[in-house]
């Protein structure tokens, strides 16, 4: 493709414009090269460039007025900036203007060679080739794989009913949004929904928190108190994190499950609330009662109906959608018109998401606004990714990748473990102890 492009050069130094035009042409490229701003703007009056290559710091004028002119003439060409003396004030200048990079000087040609093929990309992706998303609902909830339209089916169900619900899944996968949305389409809607993150609680104040004290009731205490359920009353009460309570309290909080009744720490008497309970864990709850570590009792009281919110991994159809959702709604916010290519959701599609919806929604923001030129594409994706994922030792990465592997094969053999163990050339005995291991 490179050599069907012709690029301009603006560079005053000499030496730099020779270089930088000399390794071009030998990359393919036709190279037209100016070393004034008042020979650049001719040019462009003159002739359209889809990339223009420019040194910010020129003569009377600089790259930003060169920058303002390709822009205005074609909205669409690439601009790459460069300087020795980039500072805040030249960067963001660049960035308002549309630039589609800014490289500081010194710089490696490979470098330059990198921003320029990425601009060719993006501009070969013409408005035809952009992925279209489908309108949206307004709720961040989204998704229509299997597994996420039989979690719509239980909370349709139980939505209506003052049931309790227990909602399990790892973290990030919408466990908070799902009890938003059970207590939106429930009767108490138009009553206080108040989420409590336990995990983040002292063990100490966790009574205090959710049952209200009484003035006196402990030092410091020097007015009564309002408990998270009284402020609830005739609303919903979400309890994330259920699994890191401790033993103790977790037996208050069963007895209020059963009575419907707090006593505020330091309380002579109980008083009655009305508040629907919603909880949720990244825990395996049933595991921790085996353990002795979570009551039994309480886990029954808790699970009357459970929601499982599947992994991002597993629902891998649901990426585009989430990915286009959060688009549209970081463009909003920041003002921008950021593009998702083909590639990108690709790039997006393929990676595992270890932190699920809450990681992938993250990058996304990123993406809106780092993306090069307004275009998110499949290598931009991939530097985000790896600018943000956490560091692995390579022993977990490549047992990450092992079980991706065995995942993938089980679901092409429709999950026939004897024939997916012969794909891996594994003994079937290993295999399932294996799965075991990772919790299947």
């Amino acid at each position: 493709m490179g050599n069907a492009v012709r690029l301009l050069v603006v560079e005053d130094d000499s030496a730099v414009r020779t270089t930088l035009v000399t390794f071009l042409e030998l990359e393919g490229y036709h190279v037209d090269a100016v070393a004034s701003s008042r020979e650049a703007l001719e040019r462009l009056s003159r002739q359209s460039y889809p990339i223009i290559i420019s040194d910010i710091y020129l003569d009377d004028r600089t790259g930003l007025d060169v920058l303002d002119e390709a822009r205005r003439r074609d909205p669409s060409c690439a601009v790459i900036l460069m300087t020795a003396r980039g500072t805040i004030e030249t960067v963001m200048a660049a960035t308002r203007g549309g630039a589609f990079d800014y490289i500081a000087k010194p710089f490696e040609l490979d470098q330059m060679l990198q921003a320029i093929k990425r601009a060719e990309q993006a501009l070969t992706a013409s408005e035809a080739e952009e992925e279209e998303a489908d309108e949206l609902p307004e709720t961040e909830l989204v998704g229509s794989s299997p597994a996420m339209v039989e979690v719509y089916k239980i909370v349709s169900r139980v939505a209506p009913t003052d049931a309790t619900v227990l909602v399990e899944g790892e973290t990030g996968t919408g466990k908070e949004l799902v009890a938003r949305m059970i207590h939106a389409q429930s009767p108490r809607a138009a009553q206080p929904f108040v989420a409590v993150d336990c995990a983040g609680i002292p063990a100490s104040l966790l009574e205090s928190e959710l049952f209200g004290a009484v003035r006196g009731a402990y030092t410091g205490a020097d007015r009564d108190r309002t408990g998270v359920f009284e402020a609830a009353h005739r609303g919903t009460v979400f309890l994330d994190e259920i699994g890191d309570i401790d033993l103790g309290f977790q037996l208050k909080l069963l007895r209020f499950l059963q009575e419907r009744e707090i006593r505020p720490v330091g309380a002579s008497r109980p008083k009655p609330v009305d508040v629907r309970v919603i909880a949720a864990t990244n825990r395996d709850l049933q595991k921790q009662v085996e353990e002795g570590k979570f009551r039994q009792d309480l886990w029954f009281r808790l699970n009357v109906v459970r929601i499982v919110m599947p992994p991002l991994r597993q629902r891998r159809g649901d990426v585009p959608l989430l990915a286009h959702h959060f688009l549209k709604k970081y463009n909003q916010r920041y003002g921008l018109e950021a593009r998702l290519l083909p590639d990108g959701v690709r790039a997006l599609e393929d990676y595992t998401w270890p932190g699920n919806v809450r990681q992938l929604q993250h990058i996304i923001e990123r993406l809106v606004i780092l993306a090069p030129g307004g275009r998110i594409g499949g290598d931009a994706v991939r530097e985000a990714i790896q600018a943000t994922a956490p560091r692995e030792r390579p022993d977990e990465t490549l047992a990450a990748a092992e079980e991706e592997q065995i995942r993938r094969v089980l679901q092409a053999t429709g999950g026939n473990k004897s024939r997916a163990a012969r794909i891996l050339g594994i003994e079937r005995k290993t295999l399932y102890r294996k799965l075991e291991r990772m919790g299947l």
